[in-house]
């Protein structure tokens, strides 16, 4: 119990911190861009433009990709109800943005983020550091906006990594 204690006195310390830095406009308008792509539907017109355009890996990638978000998805919703964390405006913190719904842990804009992430490196290992980059760009974005907290991010991530990683097994079976 301790532990978690400490877990939640310093992921809330850092989020306060983070809050601190808001007042820059051009940050929270980089962060807002950024956390938008990390919307579903990129994931998706990602992956089919991989199919049509990148014979040799693309069809690995959707399908790779189609098997750990078949895994993630449902997941992130279990652990988010069962959890059932306030986001950080509930707390009365401020937020740039209206979230689709009212728990943020874990974060699924990150958890998706760091499964593409995974994918891409594996399927086209030259993409490693720009898909790392991005994906916690979109992390540290939700963070900054004011949506999640950092535990929440963290969270998302493992989840995420580990899904794409179990999508990628499945579907080498």
């Amino acid at each position: 119990m301790r532990l978690l204690q400490s877990i939640l006195y310093y992921d809330q310390n850092f989020f306060v911190w983070v809050l601190r830095r808001k007042h820059y406009a051009r940050l929270v308008a980089i962060s807002y861009w950024l956390s938008k792509t990390g919307d579903g539907v990129w994931y998706a017109i990602l992956g089919i433009t991989l199919y049509w355009l990148e014979p040799a890996q693309g069809p690995k990638f959707l399908a790779s990709g189609i098997a750990a978000f078949a895994l993630e998805r449902p997941l992130y919703l279990v652990l988010k109800n069962s959890f059932r964390r306030g986001r950080p405006q509930t707390q009365g913190f401020p937020s740039h943005i209206v979230p689709a719904d009212e728990f943020s842990f874990p974060s699924g804009h990150t958890s998706a983020a760091f499964l593409v992430a995974v994918l891409a490196t594996w399927f086209y290992p030259h993409t490693a550091l720009w898909a790392f980059g991005w994906a916690s760009s979109v992390g540290m974005a939700r963070i900054f906006l004011g949506v999640h907290y950092p535990a929440d991010v963290v969270v998302g991530a493992l989840m995420g990594s580990a899904c794409a990683l179990a999508g990628i097994r499945f579907v080498a079976l």
